[in-house]
C-alpha cells in the first residue's frame, strides 16, 4: 500500500483528489494546510511515500511545504498541483501536475511517479 499525503486548501477539490486516488488503490491521508501537513510529515508512525501538494496554500507555498517536507524526509516524492503548472518553478527531483487534470492524468503521473497502488516499494 502506497499511503499518499494531499494538501489542498479547497475543500472540494480536496475530496475529488482523495476519492479519486483511493478509487486507484492508493491509501490517502488529506490536509487542508501546511501546517496540518507538518504535523503529519512530523509524525515518523506515519509512512508516506508521496507528498501531493497545492501551490497556493494559506499558510505558506507548496514550495515552501515541499522544501520543509525534504528536510523532515528527505526521499520523499513530492508533486505539485497547480493551474500554472506550466509557468510554475519546481525544484529538481519534484514533479507537477497541472489543474485541471483528468483521473488518467493523475493516475498516470502518480503511477510513474511512485508505481501502482498494488505494488510494493522496494
Amino acid at each position: 500500500m502506497h499511503p499518499l499525503l494531499v494538501v489542498e486548501d479547497d475543500g472540494i477539490v480536496r475530496m475529488l483528489m482523495v476519492e479519486v486516488l483511493e478509487d486507484l488503490g492508493y491509501k490517502v491521508i488529506e490536509a487542508a494546510d501546511a501546517t496540518s501537513a507538518l504535523a503529519i510529515l512530523n509524525d515518523p508512525a506515519t509512512p508516506l511515500d508521496l507528498l501531493m501538494t497545492d501551490v497556493g496554500l494559506p499558510d505558506m507555498s507548496g514550495q515552501e511545504l515541499a522544501g520543509k517536507a525534504r528536510e523532515i524526509r528527505p526521499l520523499l516524492p513530492v508533486l505539485f498541483a497547480s493551474g500554472y503548472a506550466d509557468s510554475l518553478s519546481v525544484p529538481e527531483g519534484m514533479h507537477s501536475i497541472g489543474k485541471p487534470f483528468s483521473i488518467d492524468q493523475l493516475r498516470d503521473k502518480v503511477v510513474q511517479m511512485i508505481g501502482p497502488a498494488d505494488s510494493t516499494q522496494a
